[in-house]
Order: C-alpha cells, then structure tokens, then sequence
C-alpha cells in the first residue's frame, strides 16, 4: 500500500513492492540495501534512485547540514520531500554548506509540497526563513 508514515525516529516511504525507510543520514530498503553520504561511510556522493514498485524515489545529498552527511528524499508523486535534519534549528556554528543546502531544498518545493522535517511537517515559508537565519548566523553570527 502506498503511503508515507512516521514510524519512531524515521519516515518509511511505502511502494507496492518495497518500503524505504528515511533516517537524515541513512536510507535503507525493506531487503537491507542502504545508501549513506561518503562522509557517513556510504558510497553517495551525489544522487540515487530507486523503484518501489509503482513509486519512483531519488535520494539526494544537497549538501552538509548540521553535523554533515544529511540527506534529502524526493517522492514525486506524492509531492512529498523528506530533509530531516537539514531543516533542524541551529543550535552552534552554523557550517557553510548549510545555507547552501537549504537553499537547494528550497528549489525541489513547490507551494503545495508536503515537507517533513526531523521534528515533523514544515512549510515551505519556515525553510526559506530557515535559510535567512542560516545566512544570517554564517555572515555576521546572528540571526537575520
């Protein structure tokens, strides 16, 4: 059955012949196969993707959030991107990458897209205001 639940401390994305469980660092497929950043021990530098069946889903690293190696879930059909931790307050020094990285997840949302984050839904106001204090805490070290 197709559906995208929050199940725990991970989002599993459901297809008619596989489910992908999303955690910020790691996704990981019902059979065992997982994908991590090569940063967090993984062989993604960039983009993967992968067939659920009847649900295509690409896996992206749009760059180093919070402590590095996060990354972004694309389910098309459902208009639906994951960015766990990515879109976490900042809570210390704000990595140069991390701006970057939002600013690209900004870029794979529309106005009705389902944005979920580590700490639940999103909207994609909050992201761009996101991105704002990011620059803001990265070029002068406070908030914008």
């Amino acid at each position: 059955m197709r559906q995208i639940a929050r199940t725990g401390d991970a989002i599993v994305v459901s297809g008619r012949d596989r489910d992908l469980t999303y955690r910020s660092r790691r996704v990981t497929l019902d059979d065992g196969t997982w994908v991590a950043h090569e940063s967090r021990g993984g062989t993604l530098s960039s983009v993967w993707a992968v067939d659920l069946g009847d649900r295509f889903v690409e896996v992206v690293h749009l760059g180093g959030g919070p402590s590095g190696g996060e990354l972004a879930v694309v389910v098309p059909d459902a208009d639906t991107v994951l960015l766990g931790e990515l879109v976490s307050e900042p809570t210390g020094p704000v990595p140069p990458s991390w701006p970057v990285a939002v600013d690209l997840a900004i870029g794979l949302t529309g106005p009705a897209t389902t944005i979920l984050g580590a700490a639940g839904e999103v909207s994609r106001e909050h992201l761009a205001e996101l991105h704002q204090r990011l620059l803001g805490l990265l070029h002068d070290g406070s908030p914008s």
